[in-house]
């Protein structure tokens, strides 16, 4: 399958894309944030802030109703990534905690809540954004 995507500015400084709601959007996600942090000046944070987006894309995917989902990257501090995903489903996602370790599924937001300073979800009228801030060390 073939990803169509489309990429903007969306303030100063930020990026934003909107997305096929499918498996293969992570990857474009991956890129976007790649090239945000790496214009940032912020390339320490590309391998958890990657790990982050395709998870949180990987829940929009399972849970959202519309055929389409949109990634948001934006830079809040000097040291600092927020990253989004916005989604038409009002359903705001839980953590699961798995202690038999058995369950395949469903783990991804306690590795979101163990790679962020924080996370959280702003409710819309028509659906949501699960977001997630990461930081550099000072």
């Amino acid at each position: 399958m073939t990803v169509i995507a489309t990429s903007r500015p969306t303030g100063h400084p930020a990026y934003s894309q909107t997305l096929p709601r499918a498996p293969q959007s992570a990857a474009v996600a991956r890129k976007l944030v790649r090239t945000a942090l790496t214009l940032w000046g912020l390339g320490s944070l590309i391998d958890d802030t990657t790990l982050v987006v395709t998870e949180l894309v990987s829940n929009a995917v399972d849970h959202s109703r519309l055929p389409s989902i949109r990634v948001i990257v934006s830079r809040p501090s000097t040291n600092g990534v927020r990253v989004g995903v916005v989604d038409r489903s009002k359903v705001i996602p839980m953590m699961t905690l798995d202690s038999n370790g058995d369950q395949l599924r469903g783990r991804g937001l306690v590795l979101v809540d163990a790679l962020t300073e924080q996370w959280g979800t702003e409710l819309y009228l028509w659906g949501k954004q699960v977001w997630a801030e990461l930081e550099e060390a000072a």
